[in-house]
């Protein structure tokens, strides 16, 4: 994204936005540069040259509010520093962490201006506002009704219909959220309660979205939602709801669009419609994210997932079969409370029958407020290390294996950034594996013909074959 610059070429003002978190978050995070850039914000390279700093939290792990407030504290010191040299630090935060623990951010630390959910980014302007008007009264030395502004309200209406539309791309590649919350209400996740209920954009608005992204010059489409194949989009024609098979064929309608992905998706909202356009949609990229959690179907119900191990594995195959060369990612969590060791070989049987290209695995953590944290049964830290470290050693292995298996193939890659080389470019293949080319930074945003030489543990090595793009001037 580029930065926000005045008339005179320059910006006013700076921002610094630390993201935490998921996909959800780095789009949010995007939106909110958005909406500060009308004020005069660019982007600053780091706290340190911003005027304004925006913790985007996530509040998915333990200790991720712990992560939070020691950050908090460096920004205080350096916020009392700015005052001593005559300037001034203005520190928000905002996201999950926000949404759940906003009064508790600004009693256990008064240094933070701004506390906003994220269902109130378009009101950002509002908040700073009424921050600067804080701080003016306590540099005048009078006394604060109380520290911060705090914004964690779920409005009555969506916050999408308030805010600007998005400004810049990353590499040829975008966010595009069209969904937000969940109804699942998984007893290990804090999603219902921070992002509220399901929500699903206009499919017309989606649409107008997509179609500026593409005349921005993004050639990758990601749809992302807390629940994105739960997307039932209002009608917009005789044609009834929209579903996300529908909404991805539409999408591949729009000229220059290439590539589309989503994420993240549930098991009980993988229709046949969707399973469909995996095989018949050439722009739907062969690699899916399903998130299954534990392979034991005990386990999944006390999750309450509404699925159970049947379910997936029979999904799997006819993903398998509508699109053979599928990529599946999936997360795991072990040490759920109840868990014995034959719930977790279910686990591990599972995955040895699927066969995963990637996987997120992470040790149960208590989050506050879910039924989960106050079940019996908590499974001892020592087990939860040992089960974690088997199973990643298994996901290892199968990820090693895929990207071995490609070596030797001529694909599309999407190259998007430079790489820790000198003249080397850093891309993803259609199954969202990195590759490391020699090559041009002009080759970044561009899909390019690559041979995929050498697979390795988390990246493959290419070689770029198109040459067309190298000889341009």
């Amino acid at each position: 994204m580029t930065d926000v610059r005045t008339d005179d070429h320059r910006p006013r003002k700076r921002v610094f936005i630390r993201t935490y978190g998921c996909q959800m978050n780095v789009y949010d995070s995007d939106r909110m540069a958005d909406v500060l850039r009308p004020l005069g914000y660019g982007l600053a390279a780091s706290a340190d040259d911003a005027d304004l700093v925006v913790l985007n939290t996530c509040h998915i792990r333990e200790h991720a509010s712990e992560k939070v407030y020691s950050e908090l504290g460096r920004l205080r010191d350096a916020k009392s520093e700015r005052r001593a040299a005559g300037g001034d630090l203005t520190i928000a935060v905002a996201g999950c962490v926000a949404q759940a623990e906003g009064e508790e951010i600004v009693k256990r630390q008064p240094a933070v201006d701004i506390v906003v959910g994220p269902q109130a980014y378009h009101r950002l302007p509002e908040l700073l506002a009424e921050a600067e008007r804080k701080a003016a009264i306590g540099r005048a030395g009078k006394r604060l009704p109380g520290a911060g502004v705090l914004d964690t309200d779920f409005p009555a209406d969506s916050k999408f219909d308030h805010l600007p539309a998005p400004q810049g791309i990353r590499a040829g590649s975008a966010f595009l959220s069209i969904q937000e919350g969940c109804d699942k209400f998984c007893t290990f996740c804090v999603v219902p309660y921070t992002r509220g209920a399901e929500y699903s954009r206009p499919a017309a608005a989606v649409l107008a979205e997509a179609r500026q992204l593409a005349a921005a010059g993004a050639v990758e489409l990601t749809l992302l939602g807390q629940n994105v194949n739960a997307y039932h989009g209002e009608a917009a024609d005789a044609a009834g709801a929209w579903s996300l098979a529908r909404l991805v064929r539409a999408i591949a309608d729009i000229a220059g669009i290439a590539r589309i992905r989503y994420t993240t998706s549930h098991p009980r909202d993988m229709d046949d419609d969707l399973v469909a356009a995996h095989g018949s949609v050439p722009q739907l990229m062969p690699y899916l994210h399903l998130p299954v959690q534990s392979g034991s179907d005990r386990i999944l119900e006390a999750m309450n997932r509404r699925h159970g191990r049947d379910l997936f594995l029979r999904l799997v195959d006819r993903l398998r079969a509508a699109r053979p060369d599928l990529a599946l990612s999936s997360d795991f969590i072990v040490g759920f409370p109840g868990e014995t060791d034959a719930d977790f070989d279910d686990t591990m049987r599972l995955v040895a029958e699927v066969g995963f290209a990637q996987a997120y695995s992470f040790k149960y953590s208590r989050r506050p407020g879910t039924p989960g944290a106050a079940l019996d049964g908590q499974v001892p830290e020592a087990v939860k290390s040992a089960r974690l470290a088997a199973l990643q050693a298994l996901l290892g292995q199968q990820a090693r294996a895929f990207n071995e298996s490609k070596a030797g193939l001529t694909v599309p890659v999407l190259f998007a950034e430079t790489g820790r080389k000198p003249g080397q470019v850093v891309g993803k293949t259609p199954w969202l594996q990195s590759v490391h080319a020699d090559g041009p930074e002009r080759l970044i945003g561009r899909i390019v013909e690559t041979r995929l030489v050498t697979g390795h543990a988390n990246s493959l090595t290419g070689e770029i074959v198109t040459r067309s793009l190298e000889a341009a001037a």
